[in-house]
């Protein structure tokens, strides 16, 4: 029989995935000797039979009560005992860390009798009736799924109508109205009254936390995040222990460095009396944990030297949840945790200075996406700028946006294109939707461990908290500012700097940040750039990491440039070649008329004439390229989108020319051809028709020019003494024999010019594996192919039978929602489906010519999770923007040291 209930005593840190992360770090600070309070741990196996069946198992209820009844013994209590309850909590606990994402219920087991009784034993009436309240509105919202503003809402009543500054201003007799009221509002909503039975709560609660998993916040933090639908969380249920038992008692979580710099020091937020849900909720701006030695200097320093033991023994970062009961610490949850992406590199170069890891695993510590996050620009210092207030820095950076004040207004103005800055008194879960829309969140309560803060840092938005200035009415959509007597409204612009706090009336220009300056220019030109000694720490953390991470790649990072421009940027970037030089990009603009030359051509003669025109110019453009990233391989792509792209828009034409001749107009000889040719080669699906190589086939000519431009640049250049490494792409293969013919068309004109110049020239001829046809049949395509470059864009096309320009605007939410996939296949590559094309056509390929060399030239070639996949395939190479390259670099090293720890080779660990 499947045991689905464990003991805090059971498990240990390594069990996320069965007991959840809160349940398996409970377990490991419970082997450690921390003072944990009693509890127990309901496994995550059991929440996915849960949401496959509909119910729990059969044999839960059991276990829980042998559980229950083991804490009661040890505790000395009963849960809900009418004379001296045991009451507990009810938490989520994932294997991957969702804050606030999912349900938590305190102090169940609480009834009309047992608050009387908790009353009497703890000697605290006001604790007890407060406790009850609370109970009763988590329960309510989280449980019973009543509207929170209704609970919410007569506490702001009732405050207001008797001039109370918060909370802690209630009498006993101010809580037992509330308890009356929010009974009352409980029948009202569910027509029944508050469940009295404890054990009917619990399992109610259990079942909340256990649907929790699917709410609407929780799927989108998922898909934001890319955690998988299917793993269930845990729930952890442990004994209450009471941070609102008075002014000896509080609540707060700390971290072992401050996750927003990094740094060492004592970080972290207290709350006097109260309980740990205010903490989170920013209800109640908090206490500096500095402030704690103060108020009580003994839990301070037990507090102090826990922290350094968890962060010893995780070796990284930890975010910790405490509550002191009269004097006493107690320890509810410890997690690796959520950090600033400035801080990831500063923490992750300090712990190996400090000997806890080793380079390697220092480079698995920090992402991709934090080095993008770093490489964002950021506010010119020198520029004028309005300051409105300042709150507490919670999330660094730089954003500018329209005021909205809810979740629609932020998804609706997103969507219009604009950048929006989402403005609150606090966050709550159910904010997330507008979170994720935001550029930037703005709060006027909170600290720097509210919700808000969390969720802003593990999302790499800008986040303002605690801007207690502030007054946000969202009913009347308005800000307004109390010490300028201001009031701005919705729509208004304003900016936010999530290192200083700082909030600014209108736009404030932005400069490239000092680690853009270091990627794009060097470490000298980071440093030199940096204001202070702390970026300049940072921007060596940078450097450090990601030189590291160069040396250990396999795969090799290359750029997608069409221009010498953008080659130069990405050489600086570090790109160690073009992975993709698209030539059609080249017959924009002014060479426009003359591909159109090409296609009204009337005769073979006239199609030359136009052809022999465009081709100095395509040549220059590759002396260029070639010159550029001289010494390093650039493959061009010969042209393939369809023609029709390179002529007028038929419904416009049509009605240009429609209007003409209704006004009385003549059409003369050229726009009668035009029209002639692009109703020719119109297509009802162009993106399957004449493009690629069948368009080679269709035009030689366009072989013949581009081939012979890409070898005259060359060898222009080797005269010169240079080294160029120009490669020839032939696109949209499907056949072995389309490359075969295309191929030998090239050598023939590569050996002409070779001729013509006295130079030497041996050009690379490969091909793009972009359609299903080419992955299956790669073992024969290889025996003619030097190269192939994986288009995984058309790949991800062809293979799904998905136009990307209509289905992501059009159905992808409901794919979304219905779980089919969690990230779109353009954005991450399909592992399951094109990645196994990638796969087959890399292994038969080389099995077929093992000097063959493989790439990506996707957009897939930036996408992290796609590096780590492409490395695990064999390929050689990856090609992305030039701004994402190094992105690449970095994610090309964590793959290659990952890939190496779990093929058995040297751990990433210290």
């Amino acid at each position: 029989m499947t045991k689905y209930v464990y003991s805090f005593t059971e498990g240990d840190k390594d069990q996320k995935d069965l007991l959840g992360g809160k349940g398996a770090n409970l377990a490991e600070m419970m082997n450690l000797g921390l003072p944990v309070p009693p509890g127990f741990t309901i496994t995550t196996e059991a929440c996915r039979a849960y949401l496959h069946d509909g119910a729990v198992p059969d044999s839960l209820a059991g276990e829980v009560s042998e559980h229950l009844a083991s804490v009661e013994q040890e505790m000395g209590k009963k849960l809900g005992d009418p004379s001296d309850p045991l009451l507990v909590s009810v938490r989520s606990g994932a294997k991957f860390s969702m804050p606030g994402m999912m349900d938590t219920v305190l102090n169940v087991g609480m009834n009309d009798e047992s608050v009387i009784g908790l009353a009497q034993v703890s000697g605290n009436e006001r604790f007890a009736w407060d406790s009850y309240r609370r109970l009763i509105q988590m329960f309510g919202k989280t449980v019973q799924d009543i509207d929170g503003d209704l609970f919410s809402r007569e506490i702001d009543n009732l405050q207001e109508s008797k001039g109370y500054k918060g909370d802690l201003d209630m009498t006993v007799e101010d809580l037992k109205e509330l308890v009356d009221t929010f009974k009352a509002i409980v029948k009202k909503e569910t027509g029944a009254d508050f469940p009295q039975d404890p054990r009917e709560q619990l399992d109610m609660a259990t079942d909340a936390v256990f649907r929790s998993w699917n709410s609407e916040r929780a799927k989108i933090y998922r898909r934001r995040e890319r955690i998988p639908d299917d793993l269930g969380t845990a729930v952890n249920v442990c004994t209450m222990v009471f941070g609102n038992m008075g002014d000896a008692s509080g609540t707060g979580v700390a971290f072992t460095r401050d996750p927003s710099t990094g740094h060492s020091g004592v970080y972290g937020d207290y709350l006097q009396n109260a309980q740990g849900e205010d903490v989170v909720a920013g209800i109640r701006n908090t206490l500096p944990l500095s402030e704690l030695e103060k108020l009580d200097k003994a839990s301070y320093d037990q507090l102090r030297d826990i922290m350094e033991q968890l962060e010893k023994h995780y070796r990284d970062l930890c975010d910790i949840e405490y509550t002191i009961e009269e004097g006493k610490l107690w320890m509810l949850q410890v997690r690796v945790g959520k950090r600033t992406p400035a801080a990831a590199f500063r923490v992750a170069t300090q712990l190996v200075d400090e000997g806890l890891i080793n380079e390697d695993e220092a480079v698995t510590r920090v992402t991709g996406a934090q080095l993008t996050s770093l490489m964002f620009p950021q506010f010119d210092a020198d520029a004028d700028k309005t300051v409105l207030t300042v709150g507490t820095p919670a999330s660094p950076g730089a954003a500018t946006g329209e005021i909205v004040v809810d979740n629609d207004q932020a998804e609706a103005r997103a969507a219009a294109g604009v950048s929006v800055i989402l403005v609150r008194s606090e966050t709550n879960p159910d904010d997330l939707r507008g979170m994720v829309a935001a550029s930037g969140i703005l709060t006027a309560r909170g600290g720097k461990t509210s919700h808000a803060a969390v969720v802003a840092r593990g999302m790499g938005r800008t986040c303002v908290v605690g801007a207690e200035d502030l007054v946000i009415d969202e009913a009347t959509g308005t800000v307004f500012v109390k010490s300028q007597n201001k009031t701005l409204k919705v729509g208004d612009v304003i900016a936010i700097d999530g290192t200083t706090g700082q909030v600014f009336e209108g736009e404030v220009p932005v400069v490239d940040s000092p680690v853009m300056t270091y990627v794009s220019h060097g470490l000298e030109a980071g440093l030199a750039a940096s204001p202070d000694q702390d970026t300049k720490d940072l921007v060596t953390s940078v450097d450090k990491l990601l030189r590291r991470a160069d040396s250990k790649a396999r795969l090799t990072v290359r750029a997608n440039a069409d221009t010498p421009e953008d080659s130069t940027r990405a050489r600086e970037f570090g790109a160690q070649g073009i992975g993709l030089t698209r030539t059609e990009h080249m017959f924009l603009g002014d060479r426009r008329q003359l591909i159109e030359n090409i296609i009204l051509a009337d005769s073979d003669e006239e199609q030359q004439a136009a052809l022999d025109e465009l081709l100095p110019l395509q040549k220059g453009d590759f002396v260029g390229i070639f010159g550029a990233m001289d010494g390093l391989p650039v493959t061009v792509r010969l042209i393939d989108p369809p023609l029709h792209e390179f002529l007028p828009d038929l419904t416009d034409l049509s009605v240009e020319l429609a209007v003409k001749q209704a006004k009385g107009g003549e059409l003369d000889e050229h726009e009668k051809k035009v029209l002639q040719a692009v109703k020719s080669q119109h297509e009802q699906n162009p993106m399957l028709g004449l493009r690629g190589v069948r368009l080679s086939l269709v035009i030689p000519g366009f072989v013949d020019l581009q081939v012979r431009a890409i070898a005259e640049a060359a060898a222009e250049l080797i005269k010169q003494g240079k080294d160029p490494k120009p490669e020839i792409m032939v696109p949209l293969i499907g056949s072995v024999r389309e490359l075969q013919i295309v191929k030998d068309q090239a050598l023939g004109i590569l050996k002409q010019v070779s001729q013509e110049t006295g130079v030497e020239l041996d050009l690379p001829i490969g091909n793009m594996i972009e359609l299903p046809r080419a992955a299956l049949t790669a073992g024969e395509i290889a025996e003619e192919s030097q190269f192939f470059s994986f288009g995984t864009n058309d790949l991800t096309q062809t293979t799904w039978g998905f136009s990307r320009d209509d289905v992501e605007s059009s159905f992808f939410q409901n794919y979304y929602e219905h779980g089919i996939f969690n990230v779109s296949p353009f954005e991450a590559v399909d592992q399951d489906g094109v990645g196994q094309l990638v796969a087959m056509g890399v292994k038969n390929g080389k099995a077929a010519n093992p000097e063959l060399h493989c790439g990506v030239c996707g957009e897939h070639g930036g996408d992290p999770a796609s590096i780590h996949f492409f490395d695990a395939v064999g390929l050689d190479y990856v090609s992305c923007s030039p701004f994402r390259v190094p992105v690449a670099r970095l994610e090309a090293g964590r793959a290659a040291i990952s890939n190496e720890s779990a093929a058995g080779g040297v751990s990433a660990s210290a």
